[in-house]
């Protein structure tokens, strides 16, 4: 384990979103792009989703969060989020780490949006057939 005064650092990502991601130990204060991590998350499911790292390690109220968001959607941006929480924490305690990758929190989700092709309207739809 590292020492108290160490931040850990650990970037994020999903889709186009990108998530930085400072830790240190404290009282549980989480800063999503300096503002508090309730009023950016506004939904349960998504504030759920991003606390899965910590209630799987059960370090849930052990760090403090500094969080730097940019790019894609507010969904995107939570997977983004988790995905560098459970990295930063893998940082801090190695032993963690098989259990943050049978959960799958450290495999980077990589769908990613299929770029339109020529002579169509998008990455698969077709223009409609005319018989006549």
């Amino acid at each position: 384990m590292e020492s108290k005064e160490s931040v850990i650092a650990a970037t994020g990502k999903r889709k186009t979103s990108v998530a930085r991601v400072l830790l240190k130990v404290g009282a549980g204060v989480c800063l999503v792009n300096e503002r508090p991590f309730d009023n950016y998350f506004p939904t349960e499911l998504l504030r759920r989703r991003i606390e899965k790292p910590l209630h799987l390690t059960q370090t849930q109220g052990k760090f403090d969060f500094q969080v730097s968001l940019c790019g894609g959607g507010i969904s995107s941006q939570a997977e983004a989020l988790r995905h560098g929480i459970a990295r930063a924490i893998c940082q801090y305690d190695p032993e963690l780490r098989p259990l943050l990758r049978k959960a799958g929190l450290l495999t980077r989700d990589s769908r990613i949006k299929e770029r339109k092709k020529y002579g169509q309207p998008g990455a698969r739809k077709r223009f409609q057939y005319s018989k006549r």
